[in-house]
C-alpha cells in the first residue's frame, strides 16, 4: 500500500520522473511560463519553488557582502543540468522575487487537450507576467482595429454624402451650362434670321 506517500508518479520511473521534473524546470526558468498537462505543472511547481527559495536565500546572504554562495549553485546545478538555467536563477529570478515571502508559481487551467482529453495547464512565474502583458497589447490592437473599422465606416458614410453634393453641384453645373448655351444659340438663330431679311 501507498500510506502517506505524496506525490504523483507520473507514469514513470523515479529516473524518468526525475528527469521529467528536470527539463519542466529548466523550461520554466529559461521561458518563464510553459504549457503542459496539470498534473506536471502541478509537480513541477513544488520542485520550482524550492529551487527559487534557496536561489534566494544565497542572493540574500550575499548581498551582506560576503563571497558567492557556490555551494547553494552547486545544489541547484545537481537537479537542474543546465549552466544557463543556473545563472538566470540566480543572476535574474531569484533578485526579483526577493521580497516575496513564497508562491512564485501560479497554474492556470486551460481545459482539455484535444487528442487524449489530458487536462492541461500553464506554469508560469507570478513576478513575469507574460501572459497579461500579450493579453494587454491583444486588447489594445484589438481597439485600434475597432476605431480603424468606425473611421472607415464614418468615412464611407461622408462619401456618398460627399457624392450626391457633388453630383448635384454637377446636375446644376450642366443645367446653367446648358441653359446659356440654349441662350446662345436662340441668339445665333436670330441673327441669322436678321441677315437674311436683310
Amino acid at each position: 500500500m501507498r500510506h502517506v506517500k505524496s506525490g504523483r508518479k507520473l507514469g514513470r520511473t523515479r529516473s524518468h520522473r526525475k528527469a521529467t521534473l528536470s527539463a519542466l524546470s529548466v523550461s520554466l526558468i529559461q521561458h518563464k511560463r510553459i504549457r503542459t498537462t496539470t498534473a506536471k505543472a502541478k509537480e513541477a511547481r513544488t520542485v520550482v519553488e524550492k529551487l527559487i527559495t534557496r536561489a534566494k536565500r544565497a542572493v540574500l546572504k550575499e548581498a551582506d557582502g560576503k563571497p558567492k554562495d557556490v555551494h547553494a549553485r552547486r545544489e541547484v546545478f545537481a537537479f537542474l543540468r543546465d549552466r544557463s538555467a543556473v545563472s538566470t536563477l540566480f543572476n535574474d529570478i531569484a533578485p526579483t522575487v526577493s521580497s516575496r515571502p513564497g508562491g512564485y508559481t501560479r497554474v492556470v487551467k486551460l481545459g482539455q487537450r484535444h487528442g487524449d482529453g489530458a487536462e492541461m495547464a500553464i506554469l508560469e512565474l507570478v513576478d513575469y507576467n507574460t501572459g497579461q502583458e500579450k493579453s494587454a497589447t491583444k486588447t489594445k490592437s484589438k481597439a485600434t482595429t475597432a476605431r480603424k473599422k468606425t473611421e472607415k465606416k464614418q468615412k464611407s458614410e461622408a462619401a456618398p454624402t460627399a457624392a450626391t453634393e457633388s453630383t448635384q453641384t454637377k446636375s446644376e453645373a450642366d443645367a446653367s451650362s446648358t441653359g446659356s448655351a440654349a441662350e446662345s444659340g436662340e441668339e445665333k438663330k436670330e441673327s441669322e434670321s436678321n441677315k437674311e431679311s436683310a
